[in-house]
């Protein structure tokens, strides 16, 4: 999830999210604004909200059962 969360709002930055825009830019649209330090940094808060994702995911599945 916050792979996508993170992938939509670098889309949504860059261009207009078509799908599920109102629901997967919860973190562009409301954390991003009220955290000055990454005020100008929006694309860059995306991205690395997505290698976040990424990492926790990998991380997940590598765990033993």
């Amino acid at each position: 999830m916050l792979m996508l969360m993170g992938l939509s709002g670098a889309v949504d930055h860059l261009y207009v999210q078509p799908f599920m825009g109102a629901f997967l830019n919860v973190f562009n649209r409301i954390v991003i604004p009220r955290i000055d330090l990454l005020a100008g940094y929006e694309l860059y808060a995306n991205l690395s909200l997505a290698v976040l994702g990424f990492v926790v995911m990998v991380a997940g599945d590598r765990l033993p059962e």
